[in-house]
């Protein structure tokens, strides 16, 4: 059984716009309390796509479900790991927290082993995994693995973007669990939800900064709410239901690979023999992950006929 085309354009397409976000981050963060930050990015972001919703002709369930829902989802989705991320870029360079971030599909890998039916682990995909793993740190360089000895203060800033990965692997398998909604508004409810609970604790610091706050940062805040939550949330969500929270972990692998292509493509850079290795086994380790969810998909139609 192959995977359809439309599942990897969702899945390039949110690889384009949160590969941007470790960037703008690293911008905002320079005039931007974590706290401030994420909670005017979720502001715009609930904006945007509440009216999108609306112009649409969509209307939001009345179902208590959806909103308990929503609300786990924006918690664990969006207000704890935007703060911790933003928090550990205070100190550490975008390098680090791509690899400290490179977690998450190995968690996904072990929770909807447990916890999604469809998405049962075996050895195949545990070696692309870790294949894909193993490419990564290879990719960012030997040199940001042995700071993760954490030595002196980085280690707390460290820790928080683990913390941050941890709760998008686990928003992902949520994010299977979620009432029947279509992705737009589920989308939506997320981000106004996410709003309702960063609001009482980041308008104090927002009031203030955002008057004083220079150009660019500021552009950065925008766009993090724009092209990296609002838009990339509503194929997350539309993503994980039709191929699975173990395909959708795939863009922490292509995150990197993507920041590579647009270095060669606009930057004139030229990569190193060892970017380039680390470049197949990332592209290895998805293709033998894909082979054992192949696997699984073809015992399971066997099983059924």
């Amino acid at each position: 059984m192959s995977r359809p085309l439309a599942h990897w354009l969702l899945l390039l397409a949110l690889v384009a716009m949160w590969g941007s976000a470790f960037m703008l981050t690293g911008i905002a963060v320079r005039a931007f309390s974590p706290a401030a930050l994420v909670t005017v990015r979720l502001a715009i972001a609930a904006v945007l796509l509440t009216a999108l919703a609306l112009v649409s002709g969509l209307r939001f369930p009345r179902d208590r479900r959806f909103w308990l829902s929503s609300i786990a989802l924006a918690v664990v989705g969006n207000c704890l790991p935007f703060w911790l991320i933003s928090f550990g870029q205070q100190r550490i360079d975008s390098g680090l927290a791509g690899i400290l971030m490179g977690i998450m599909p190995l968690t996904v890998m072990v929770l909807a082993h447990f916890l999604v039916a469809d998405e049962r682990l075996n050895v195949t995909k545990a070696m692309g995994f870790l294949l894909g793993f193993a490419g990564l740190v290879l990719l960012i360089g030997p040199k940001a693995l042995l700071e993760l000895r954490g030595q002196g203060t980085d280690l707390l800033y460290e820790l928080a973007v683990l913390g941050g990965a941890v709760c998008y692997a686990i928003n992902t398998i949520l994010a299977r669990h979620r009432p029947p909604a279509d992705a737009l508004v589920a989308a939506a409810g997320m981000m106004l939800m996410g709003s309702a609970v960063m609001l009482p604790i980041g308008t104090p610091g927002a009031l203030t900064e955002l008057p004083v706050a220079p150009g660019l940062p500021l552009a950065a805040l925008i766009g993090l709410g724009v092209t990296a939550t609002a838009i990339p949330t509503v194929v997350f969500l539309k993503l994980v239901v039709v191929a699975g929270p173990s395909f959708t972990s795939f863009i922490n692998y292509l995150i990197p690979v993507w920041a590579l292509l647009m270095g060669m493509l606009f930057l004139g850079e030229r990569p190193a023999p060892t970017v380039l290795l680390a470049l197949a086994m990332i592209l290895g380790g998805i293709a033998l992950s894909e082979v054992g969810s192949r696997r699984i998909m073809a015992r399971q139609a066997g099983q059924g006929t």
